[in-house]
């Protein structure tokens, strides 16, 4: 506010002073005093289900072996922003993506539900969803961007790759068929 004070100021004094005047217009900006206060990292090369594995396949058909997915989850004070990266997935296909409570385990449904921001609806404002789709060579990026922050005792541990895009309304809305890879989330 001072240096808005200030610079009207300036400005009124070189128009007394017949100098040029400049306007300086602000605009509400969503500012996160902590951008990196709670950050978290997985990733690598897909790999067959295995007790502590960061990375894993659970449909080779979908998600082969030797294929990657990188995911970084950042949240400040008001805003979270999540990204992931693929490689070497099947070409030209869509498929559904979102965070989950629970890490990776042996079977796909060990990731637990999608985490949600307050616990009531499946939706791409309450849930952190990231589809995408992959080019001629399996390879995409996809990031979501949410007006709220992960709570800190209550973080997303892993990404999920689902074999269909993520039903978007209606009664079957976040659903987005079986899940095809995990990756394990920690914090960094």
């Amino acid at each position: 506010m001072r240096v808005l004070v200030a610079l009207a100021a300036v400005g009124l004094l070189s128009v007394a002073c017949g100098g040029q005047s400049t306007t300086v217009t602000t605009h509400p900006v969503a500012h996160d005093p902590s951008p990196t206060g709670i950050r978290l990292a997985g990733g690598g090369t897909l790999t067959k289900p295995a007790p502590k594995a960061l990375a894993v396949t659970y449909d080779t058909k979908l998600a082969p072996l030797g294929a990657s997915a990188e995911v970084v989850a950042e949240s400040g004070a008001v805003l979270a922003t999540s990204t992931v990266t693929v490689g070497g997935l099947l070409p030209n296909r869509t498929y559904g993506a979102h965070l989950h409570i629970a890490p990776c385990g042996i079977k796909p449904d060990d990731s637990g539900p999608h985490y949600q921001h307050v616990h009531s609806h499946a939706s791409a404002t309450n849930e952190v969803w990231l589809d995408f789709t992959t080019d001629a060579q399996g390879a995409a990026t996809a990031t979501a961007k949410q007006q709220w922050a992960f709570a800190p005792d209550r973080v997303p541990h892993s990404l999920v790759i689902h074999a269909k895009p993520t039903v978007r309304a209606g009664a079957d809305a976040g659903t987005a068929g079986p899940r095809v890879a995990c990756v394990t989330l920690t914090e960094s």
